[in-house]
């Protein structure tokens, strides 16, 4: 089994995380092997947070309501998960959030 970081592309290689930098206060920025660059708006990936505090682990629903998000929301401490995923640490307290690489990715795609 790939590790989800290892995402495939139509021309076979694995993309993987290159590089990752916060642009502005409220902006996250990736660059992957494939040279292709996103952009998280901070308070939006508080939104999109993955744990169980934030969506139910049986249903996949979101708990946490959009509005409980405040829009000075941001990120304190951005740590690596492995090779696979990052932590971020929020202003508002809220740590628990593992985003992988591969939801990020399918993120920036949405966008």
């Amino acid at each position: 089994m790939k590790p989800e970081s290892s995402l495939t592309n139509a021309k076979g290689p694995a993309v993987r995380v290159k590089s990752i930098s916060q642009m502005d206060d409220r902006t996250l920025g990736i660059t992957w092997t494939d040279n292709e660059s996103s952009r998280f708006d901070v308070v939006e990936l508080r939104r999109k947070c993955p744990c169980a505090t934030c969506i139910d682990e049986w249903t996949h629903e979101q708990i946490l309501k959009p509005e409980q998000v405040a829009e000075t929301v941001r990120p304190l401490k951005i740590e690596s998960v492995g090779q696979y995923a990052m932590s971020i640490q929020f202003t508002d307290g809220h740590k628990t959030g593992i985003y992988t690489f591969a939801m990020l990715r399918r993120l920036a795609h949405l966008n």
